[in-house]
């Protein structure tokens, strides 16, 4: 069971290389090493921080004190993280990554109160579903994930943030999840998404339709696995991003919505 628990693990641990540079050849045993050592990590992790809730806790210590405003916060998984890794111009003064390869909405929850409201941003944008969908953190229903999801924008809006639900963007595959029918599935995640976006008065990022191709999947160019995008990829996510923030910023000040009467 612990084997398990640390091959889970590191497989959210080491998703992010997917759109990260790879180190250089060394010797032999220098990549098993490497993947000990990984593991290792992953695995403390996994028992001492499962959210992984101090990964930013020096940037935001320096953040909360120095972004500029207006202050946008990007949580989200490897797709958020990988958009600052590829794209580092678009994350102008106040615009502050918070991705973690690998997450889950689940995760993200966990760590929602320092990485994004401690820094009192005056807008947040929640990308997440795609490990939900891939049981990264364990198999969780539907349901599960719409309320992770309610309890982020709650906790962002009774604190004064504006939200963007960012769309799931377009996968016809999991290349770590082989077999796992994922097109449909993100489909109805999204619409469940926009539907609430326009209830909680929050801004529904569509970026499933602008990186969409002929099928489920992204067109191609965009993604380099079906899932993480490429520069190309990100520069077409920068364009509906754009005009998320200009309509988040928009909107006036939330006040906190009563949870109940919002089915």
């Amino acid at each position: 069971m612990k084997r398990n628990l640390a091959c889970l693990a590191l497989s959210a641990f080491l998703l992010p290389g997917a759109v990260m540079a790879q180190p250089a050849p060394t010797a032999p045993a220098a990549p098993n090493a490497a993947a000990n050592a990984g593991m290792q990590a992953a695995e403390e992790r996994l028992h001492t921080d499962w959210a992984w809730a101090a990964r930013y806790r020096e940037a935001n210590a320096v953040d909360a004190a120095k972004a500029p405003r207006p202050r946008i916060v990007l949580m989200g998984d490897s797709i958020t993280q990988g958009w600052y890794d590829l794209d580092r111009a678009f994350f102008t003064p106040g615009r502050i990554g918070r991705g973690i390869g690998g997450q889950t909405t689940s995760q993200m929850l966990l760590r929602f109160r320092q990485d994004v409201i401690d820094l009192k941003p005056d807008v947040v944008q929640i990308m997440a579903g795609t490990n939900d969908i891939a049981s990264n953190t364990g198999p969780i229903s539907d349901e599960a994930i719409q309320g992770n999801y309610r309890s982020m924008v709650e906790l962002a809006q009774a604190n004064g943030i504006r939200v963007i639900l960012a769309s799931i963007p377009p996968a016809d595959q999991f290349p770590w999840r082989p077999g796992l029918e994922t097109g449909m599935h993100i489909v109805k995640l999204n619409t469940w998404l926009k539907s609430y976006a326009a209830k909680t008065g929050s801004v529904y990022a569509d970026y499933w339709t602008a990186m969409k191709g002929s099928g489920l999947g992204a067109r191609d160019g965009l993604t380099s696995d079906h899932v993480h995008p490429t520069v190309a990829g990100y520069e077409v996510m920068n364009r509906v991003a754009e005009a998320a923030f200009k309509a988040a910023m928009a909107k006036p000040v939330p006040r906190p919505i009563a949870a109940a009467n919002i089915p």
